[in-house]
C-alpha cells in the first residue's frame, strides 16, 4: 500500500531515493525521511550497522564526533558494500570544536574517520558553545561561517543545526547568510514542539526528530499498545509511522538487527488522521534526552 500522507508531509511522495521515501531540502538535495540513528548511550553494533544496509534498505547514517564512532562505521559501510553516492551520511560538530578554524577541520577529521571526501549534512550538535569570553551567539555565528564555507566548498553537502529553538534560528538568520537545511531535535509523541516545527516549516528547514521512541517510554503507554493491536503493529512502529506521517525525518537507533527490521518495517500501512490525532494529544513536554534549560 502506498503511504497517504496529510498536508506538508505529502512532499514525501515527490521524492524517492535509495532506501525508500525522502523529504526534499531547500537546496534540492532529497533526505531519505528513515535512518539509522547511533549514539555513545547503549553501545554500538557493527553487525546491526552491516544488516541495516544490506538486509533492510537502511541509505541513511546520522552519527556525530561525541558518539566516538566514526571510524567504526567506516568499517561498516565498507562490508556492506554500498556504494558512497547511494548514502545519506550526517555527523555533527562538537561544542568543543566550535570556532571558524576549528570547526573547518573537525570537518576533515570526521570525513577521515568516516572514510568519505563529503558529508551529505553537517549539523552543528549544540546551541551552547561554552567558549571562555564569547557569547554562545557569537560563537555560534563564527561557526556558522565555517559551516556556509564548507556547504561552498562542497565538502559539506547541506548544514543544519540540531537540538536549537527558534531565537537560535532567528540569531542565525540575523547574524548568517545561509539557512540551514535542516534541524535535529528530540521528536517523539510525548515531546511534539509544534511551535518550533511551523516555525522550520515556516523557513523551508526540514524538521528531523531523534528519540522516536522516546528511549522506550512510549513503547508501553496504553495509547500506543492500544494502536499497535488495531494496526496489528508494534508500537515502535506506530511511533515511527506517527513522526513520518507528521514530515518529520526519523531516525531511530537500535544495535538489535530484529529492531532494525522491525524499525523498517512502516512503509505498508498508514495511521488513520484521528489516530494521528490520538499520538499527538500524548504531548506532554517531557523531554528524555536533553536539559532543556534555556541557552541565550
Amino acid at each position: 500500500m502506498v503511504p497517504r500522507l496529510r498536508g506538508w508531509a505529502r512532499s514525501l511522495m515527490a521524492s524517492r531515493v535509495r532506501g525508500g521515501l525522502a523529504l526534499p531540502l531547500s537546496n534540492g538535495l532529497s533526505i531519505p525521511v528513515l535512518g539509522l540513528g547511533t549514539s555513545h548511550v547503549g553501545g554500538y553494533s557493527h553487525e546491526a550497522v552491516v544488516y541495516a544496509l544490506q538486509k533492510c534498505g537502511i541509505r541513511h547514517i546520522d552519527t556525530a564526533k561525541r558518539y566516538g564512532c566514526e571510524s567504526l562505521l567506516q568499517n561498516a559501510i565498507k562490508e556492506s558494500g554500498v556504494k558512497r553516492e547511494d548514502l545519506w551520511i550526517t555527523t555533527k560538530l562538537w561544542h568543543s570544536d566550535y570556532g571558524y578554524e576549528k570547526t573547518k577541520q573537525a570537518c576533515l577529521e570526521s570525513c577521515r574517520r568516516l572514510g568519505v571526501e563529503y558529508l551529505d549534512l553537517y549539523l552543528v550538535h549544540w546551541p551552547d558553545a561554552q567558549v571562555p569570553g564569547k557569547s554562545s551567539r557569537e560563537v555560534r555565528a563564527e561557526t556558522w561561517r565555517a559551516m556556509e564555507e564548507l556547504y561552498a566548498t562542497g565538502m559539506c553537502r547541506s548544514i543544519g543545526v540540531s537540538n536549537f529553538l527558534i531565537n537560535h534560528l532567528e540569531q542565525l538568520k540575523e547574524d548568517c547568510e545561509v539557512t540551514p537545511h535542516v534541524n535535529q531535535v528530540e521528536y517523539h509523541p510525548f515531546q511534539r514542539p509544534q511551535e518550533l516545527l511551523d516555525y522550520c516549516r515556516s523557513r523551508n528547514i526540514v524538521f528531523e526528530g531523534y528519540c522516536p521512541l522516546a528511549k522506550g517510554e512510549a513503547l508501553t503507554h496504553p495509547k500506543v499498545i492500544q494502536l499497535a493491536k488495531k494496526y496489528g503493529k508494534t508500537p515502535a512502529q506506530i511511533c515511527i509511522r506517527w513522526s513520518i506521517q507528521n514530515g518529520v525525518v526519523t531516525i531511530p537507533k537500535s544495535t538489535k538487527v530484529e529492531r532494525i527490521q522491525e524499525n523498517c518495517e512502516v512503509f505498508d500501512f498508514t495511521l488513520a488522521e484521528d489516530d494521528v490525532a490520538i499520538l499527538n494529544g500524548m504531548h506532554d513536554g517531557r523531554h528524555v534526552s536533553w536539559d532543556p534549560t534555556p541557552i541565550v
